[in-house]
């Protein structure tokens, strides 16, 4: 018998290649435990944006389901993650008088307010505006800005913006299968809060996510998001590549990806051999894995040069000194950090969702760093809303992606919806 539970903290991962769905329980405090996981592939979206609403309402559909069987209870919302080639990320800067000569929240709203006046298209809208640091007159580096004395405030802040038809469609898609959108979150940022530690936020990581349809990237310096940004290379193109190379049939090509698969060749025996199913009638065939190696390498190689190009572009190359973590499914492929290494001069690591206990076995995969991390979204800012005295807004943006226009990221949701279905 399925129960209801208010204390429930659900996260959705629609991706290009599978809808996960994770179900905590809150134990208090910033303590939650996982209690249910549901998966089931996905075929509805394309480079992270819905294609075919009615294929990603069933996949949805059958992933809660799993998860709701697993848990042992019913689900009502989710926090939902979004992510594609639509997504954009800038720097900005806002600038205020203090009043009273002592920061308060309100001086704190205005200058975040101040930081987001920036012109962006008709077709986007504000997901997040993520603090980097304050300045207090002429005193840089400040985090914590309220009840320090001064006369001019100043913000720097990343904002990410998203297209409106995108997140409709999604929200779309979410509430036909009577699920309510309680917020929805940039995936890598997700992806971040589950795998990356403190100290490599601190000193300085770049987080490539590599999904499905997309490669997530976003570059932390000093504890704040930096820089984000989307390459449209990713596990399908390797697929694509596979079925095309070998002449088989894409889902025997992404079998033989997970099963096979090799990102650099030198970690291939020669004498490796591998079946590879024909298409049609056509008897199934045995090749060498070097061959799957050679087809594999150069397309993971470039979406590496890629990163590496846009690390350069952008001036943190030489200033992540933890180095690139690489998360998501695709990450999951032998040989991806030592390759990454070769390209990068960096040193790279793959990450592990690390931070919420429960099933373990299940979610401690690259696959489910997504899902783990809007989960944790969901703790952080369930503490925070019940937090006594109402926190400062700009530790809240901090902890949580919040877009800290108080109007939220759900009422704004609220009211594309609104715009475009009445």
């Amino acid at each position: 018998m399925k129960r209801s539970n208010p204390e429930l903290i659900v996260g959705l991962d629609i991706g290009t290649s599978k809808v996960a769905c994770i179900v905590a329980q809150s134990r208090g405090g910033r303590e939650a435990e996982i209690i249910g996981v549901g998966q089931h592939p996905s075929r509805g979206l394309k480079k992270g944006v819905v294609v075919d609403i009615e294929s990603t309402v069933q996949a949805i559909t059958r992933a809660v389901q799993e998860a709701e069987l697993m848990a042992g209870v019913q689900i009502h919302g989710a926090i939902v993650g979004i992510a594609g080639g639509h997504i954009r990320g800038y720097n900005s800067h806002g600038i205020v008088a203090i009043k009273n000569k002592e920061v308060s929240n309100e001086d704190v709203g205005r200058v975040m307010d101040a930081a987001r006046a920036i012109v962006i298209p008709q077709d986007q809208n504000v997901i997040h505006i993520l603090p980097q640091e304050f300045m207090i007159d002429s005193q840089e580096g400040v985090r914590e800005p309220v009840g320090m004395s001064g006369v001019r405030l100043e913000a720097r802040v990343h904002i990410v913006t998203g297209a409106v038809s995108a997140a409709q469609n999604i929200t779309k898609c979410v509430e036909r299968c009577g699920l309510q959108v309680q917020d929805l979150v940039l995936e890598q940022l997700a992806s971040a809060d589950a795998v990356l530690t403190a100290d490599e936020k601190e000193l300085g990581v770049c987080l490539v996510d590599i999904g499905g349809g997309t490669t997530d990237i976003a570059i932390f310096r000093d504890g704040a998001v930096r820089h984000t940004a989307v390459i449209p290379i990713a596990g399908d193109q390797v697929t694509n590549d596979i079925a095309l190379g070998l002449r088989t049939p894409p889902v025997e090509a992404e079998q033989i990806k997970k099963l096979y698969g090799c990102a650099l060749g030198d970690l291939i025996e020669q004498d490796d051999e591998i079946p590879v199913p024909s298409v049609g009638t056509r008897p199934p065939r045995t090749i060498s894995r070097r061959i799957l190696g050679d087809i594999i390498e150069p397309r993971i190689k470039e979406l590496f040069e890629l990163i590496q190009a846009e690390l350069r572009r952008t001036g943190y190359e030489d200033m992540v000194a933890a180095g690139v973590v690489i998360t998501g499914g695709s990450s999951k492929l032998e040989g991806m950090a030592e390759l990454a290494e070769e390209i990068l001069h960096l040193p790279v690591r793959v990450g592990e969702p690390m931070h919420l206990p429960g099933m373990e076995t299940v979610v401690r995969t690259p696959g489910h760093a997504t899902g783990v991390g809007l989960v944790m979204y969901g703790l952080h800012n369930q503490v925070a809303s019940q937090a006594e005295p109402l926190q400062n807004p700009a530790i809240a943006a901090r902890e949580n992606h919040m877009d800290t226009s108080f109007g939220g990221v759900f009422r704004k949701m609220r009211s594309w919806v609104q715009t475009s279905f009445g």
